[in-house]
């Protein structure tokens, strides 16, 4: 079944859109989604959304740009734990923990809107349909963290990077940033592998190996 049509001002209401493709959204349960996607602020290309450590009152909606998800070890390596794409909720779990455990950086210029944790209790409260909806969106990261404890933890090289791909391709197509087989992604192969768990030469032998299977083909960088 196709998605429902969308409203002419929801191109940059990509938590609507995305919900929208599951839920039979009332007009009420629409502009309660519509108060979390504003007002909304710009984030500079590499500026810290979220700081490790850091106390935060609430969450963030992800409206437009990349970030990502990650922790720096004492030595400087980094592990990036998942991408935020637009739709997606920027402070799970961090928001329940007197600190946050992890810090996210916007990988290009992004548009965020905060969600105090009073407006997302009355949310729950008036429209629980809707809170069921966003718990539900917590289990799917979950699932897909869970995922690249997989991949990190037993899947080959060549079996990380085309599920990393196929997962990105997936989760841009519910929002309509894909095709059905392409996408734009302002991730470095430095970026992979610090997701992935590989190192830099590693990363680009298995895309070279992809590439010449003829599964995938990347066009500039």
């Amino acid at each position: 079944m196709a998605p429902p049509s969308l409203h002419p001002d929801e191109p940059r209401r990509p938590l609507t859109r995305k919900l929208r493709q599951w839920v039979a959204l009332s007009p009420a349960e629409v502009a309660a989604l519509g108060d979390l996607e504003a007002p909304a602020r710009t984030v500079a290309r590499h500026r810290e959304i979220i700081t490790e450590g850091r106390n935060y009152d609430g969450i963030f909606v992800l409206i437009d740009g990349v970030a990502i998800r990650y922790r720096v070890l004492h030595d400087g390596r980094r592990q990036i734990l998942n991408v935020a794409l637009p739709g997606d909720l920027i402070g799970f779990p961090a928001c329940f923990f007197e600190n946050a455990l992890y810090s996210v950086t916007a990988l290009v210029d992004s548009v965020v809107s905060a969600v105090p944790f009073a407006q997302l209790r009355s949310l729950f409260e008036n429209h629980p349909r809707l809170g069921a909806a966003i718990f539900w969106l917590f289990s799917c990261e979950t699932a897909m963290v869970a995922e690249h404890l997989i991949d990190v933890g037993r899947r080959s090289a060549l079996e990380r990077v085309a599920h990393f791909l196929l997962e990105l391709l997936t989760r841009l197509q519910a929002i309509g940033l894909a095709d059905e087989r392409s996408f734009h992604m302002p991730l470095t192969q430095e970026l992979l592998g610090d997701a992935l768990g590989l190192s830099l030469p590693h990363v680009n032998r298995t895309l070279r190996r992809l590439r010449a299977d003829g599964l995938v083909s990347i066009a500039g960088q």
